[in-house]
């Protein structure tokens, strides 16, 4: 069974969104999402993307499904043909990571994200399949309606992968730094 991550951004009040957007502009840190979500160690494979439906339908039009991903998207109605036809649709995130497990799936996929919303981040942080949470500590505090889950003490911190940067990061006037916690106890 294959295990996933998270990957989120976070600010200092524990927001992660507003009104259906990120509540920030850091075009370097949406790089690293988008570098960090694609990477392969294997080039004949790629990555899966597993997200809500409110997150889907938050990246812009012209940005989605996420290019060079396959995009999974939970909706409690599967049924409406509102998404591509590249777009897996699932009602949870067990059906997701079923599918994931079905040939030819299996096969093609290298490694599983979970990139939001609260919700599936809630329900993926307490899965024995849950691997790690790439975390960007936003230094700032921003006006959120969406909020990231306590991270408990199932995950400690770790080192940084090697082509992370370890440093503060600073973009717009706006200081973050990347972390990595891993799951524990399963």
């Amino acid at each position: 069974m294959k295990k996933f991550s998270l990957i989120v951004a976070v600010c200092e009040n524990g927001g992660i969104g507003y009104k259906g957007d990120l509540p920030w502009k850091l075009k370097q840190e949406l790089k690293y999402f988008s570098r960090t979500t694609k990477k392969l160690n294997n080039p004949t494979k790629r990555n899966a993307i597993i997200m809500g439906r409110k997150t889907y339908f938050g990246v812009p039009e012209t940005k989605r499904p996420l290019p060079e991903r396959l995009n999974i998207v939970l909706t409690r109605d599967p049924s409406s043909n509102i998404y591509p036809n590249d777009v897996v649709v699932c009602k949870s995130l067990q059906e997701a990571l079923n599918k994931l497990e079905d040939i030819p799936l299996v096969d093609e996929i290298e490694n599983v994200w979970i990139v939001g919303g609260t919700a599936v981040y809630k329900e993926a942080m307490q899965s024995t399949r849950c691997h790690r949470i790439y975390l960007t500590e936003i230094q700032t505090a921003f006006e959120c309606d969406a909020f990231f889950p306590e991270i408990t003490n199932d995950f400690k911190l770790v080192e940084n992968d090697a082509d992370i940067p370890q440093d503060v990061q600073e973009e717009n006037g706006i200081k973050y730094r990347y972390k990595i916690y891993e799951k524990v106890s399963n």
